[in-house]
């Protein structure tokens, strides 16, 4: 059973009545199937639980406070798989042979309001809808894509597709708010069908909060898959302009861009990144938008605070081509003796040269023989949350063992960033 339990935490009121092996049943009578009744239904101060073995148990705690049981699965139940076949699927783009977690494709609601996965709707029942909008699970992230029926049942090889509108609909009026994503492909939902999906979502505000467009990405491992092409400079630059002057007319109305392009966008342009205000707080920053201009303002908020580097141990930074340019401004800016090394994407083919997929092979390939200083800072989106790996399962270690040079991992983040040319 996925609801049993695995651990009770130190201090917890349940600590010494309730042990490992146990299951939790109901919470104030309403059963409990996932980690969102969980989470839901035990908020509140008094609970009365009942227990497989334990039996029934009253509690009163602190309003909010997690009672402290850890569950065997982090979902209580099987995390929910894709059902969709997209034709820029990246985790279709993957070579034979990476770890099997890397091929699972989620597209679990209770992970995009946990952990901010972004899902397409299409898997979810009635039931599944409908316990959304009575709970108010919210925020969720939604990959939206387009909002033309047909267009978007193409694009995500699903005949469900086409309800997202309706879907959207009904969460707004259950008060959800919800973040959402456009992957652009071109010649599929750019131009006239990317302004028809923003029309459509900028009427959902302030329920749709923001939407971020993201150009798609396309590896070299595309044998029969649907012919796609990358966006070259002149269709990034008029996607730019398309969101951007879209964007004004949504803050006249609305007080809000509410749609924002990646990074990965202006600089595919060649356009210079958009001003810190213009961002409105990065409601989009997990998803690559405003990244390096937050970066960039927390550098030098942060550099007027302690003041040069000058005095730091000789270093480098490798990173994607894409981030290159604006991390070596950053290092000139602050005086420190580092060098920048932008790396190409062998592994995946170099219409990928964003930082956050480079894999410890083409680091080794790339930087070894290079002048490295005495270590080497790596953007921490190129390690795997909570394996502290590498896409391809190399380890900073073995980094290490291969350059010869002290490997760390640093958050996006622009005062670590600065803290760690300092060798703080």
């Amino acid at each position: 059973m996925f609801n049993t339990v695995a651990s009770v935490d130190p201090g917890s009121p349940l600590e010494g009545k309730v042990f490992p092996g146990d299951q939790l049943l109901y919470v104030n009578h309403h059963p409990i199937k996932d980690v969102l009744d969980y989470k839901y239904w035990t908020y509140d101060r008094k609970l009365v639980l009942e227990f497989k073995t334990a039996g029934v148990l009253r509690v009163r705690k602190q309003e909010g406070r997690d009672l402290g049981l850890n569950f065997e699965t982090y979902l209580m139940d099987k995390p929910t798989g894709c059902a969709n076949k997209c034709v820029f699927c990246f985790i279709d783009q993957l070579p034979k042979g990476m770890r099997p977690t890397l091929y699972f494709k989620d597209d679990d609601a209770r992970l995009s309001f946990l952990t901010g996965n972004y899902i397409t709707c299409t898997n979810l029942s009635e039931r599944e809808l409908q316990r959304i909008c009575d709970l108010r699970i919210s925020p969720l992230n939604i990959s939206v894509h387009a909002t033309d029926p047909e267009l978007r049942c193409r694009l995500l090889g699903n005949r469900r597709g086409g309800e997202i509108m309706n879907i959207l609909r009904r969460f707004s009026e259950a008060g959800i708010f919800m973040e959402c994503q456009i992957v652009c492909v071109p010649g599929w939902n750019d131009g006239e069908a990317l302004l028809r999906t923003m029309r459509d979502l900028s009427g959902f505000y302030p329920q749709v909060e923001s939407v971020s467009i993201v150009p798609v990405g396309l590896t070299k491992y595309r044998e029969g898959l649907t012919p796609l092409s990358p966006f070259t400079p002149q269709g990034a630059r008029d996607t730019v302009k398309l969101v951007e002057g879209f964007a004004a007319e949504c803050r006249e109305k609305y007080d809000s861009h509410i749609f924002f392009c990646s990074d990965e966008f202006y600089l595919k342009a060649g356009l210079p990144l958009p001003e810190d205000r213009y961002y409105e707080g990065y409601p989009q920053l997990e998803n690559g938008v405003g990244l390096l201009r937050s970066l960039e303002t927390d550098f030098r908020y942060a550099l007027e605070k302690t003041g040069p580097v000058t005095d730091a141990v000789p270093f480098s930074i490798a990173t994607g081509l894409a981030a290159e340019p604006y991390i070596r401004q950053l290092v000139e800016l602050c005086g420190a003796p580092g060098t920048v090394y932008g790396v190409p994407n062998d592994f995946f083919g170099h219409t990928i040269d964003v930082a956050g997929l480079l894999t410890g092979q083409d680091l080794i390939r790339h930087l070894k023989g290079k002048d490295l200083g005495q270590r080497l800072l790596l953007p921490g989106t190129m390690l795997r949350d909570g394996d502290g790996v590498f896409l391809d399962d190399l380890s900073p270690a073995d980094l290490e063992r291969e350059l010869g040079v002290p490997v760390f991992g640093v958050a996006c983040d622009g005062e670590k960033l600065l803290a760690a040319m300092r060798g703080i």
